[in-house]
């Protein structure tokens, strides 16, 4: 009888927890994401390379939450529609570094604006210090799983 009491086990691990709620929090932005035209894959890319000067395609895979040779296909039409371009780095040739375009930047800029909305609306009840306490701690996780 007392196990009856418990908590469902998936209610309670943080794995499952993490993924809900990146699920709900995701989904609905995702909805604007694809009004504008946009996969949420790429839309992934221009947010990430939106403030960066170059990123290395193995990097851009990682924060994209991406497979390589998926990325590697995506970035193929994105660089087809003029959105990134792809350049050697300068110290070592064989490294591919992409880069937002103008074209990129100007998909990516309404869209950056209402994500940031978007975030504020989400961590509006959990309050300033709350809400930069719960990045804090994501933040944190990810370091510890990534070795960063």
């Amino acid at each position: 009888m007392a196990d009856d009491a418990r908590e469902p086990f998936v209610d309670g691990y943080l794995a499952y927890l993490l993924a809900r709620a990146s699920h709900l929090v995701s989904g609905e932005f995702h909805r604007q994401v694809e009004a504008a035209g946009l996969s949420v894959a790429e839309w992934r890319v221009l947010a990430t390379l939106a403030d960066r000067s170059g990123c290395p395609v193995g990097e851009l895979a990682q924060i994209t939450l991406n497979k390589q040779p998926t990325l590697t296909k995506l970035l193929d039409r994105m660089a087809a529609e003029g959105l990134v371009e792809r350049r050697s780095g300068e110290t070592d040739r064989r490294t591919a570094l992409v880069w937002i375009t103008a074209a990129g930047r100007a998909r990516a800029r309404p869209l950056l604006a209402k994500a940031a909305a978007h975030e504020r609306a989400v961590l509006e009840d959990f309050g300033t210090q709350q809400g930069q306490q719960l990045k804090d701690t994501l933040r944190r996780l990810i370091a510890l799983h990534t070795g960063r």
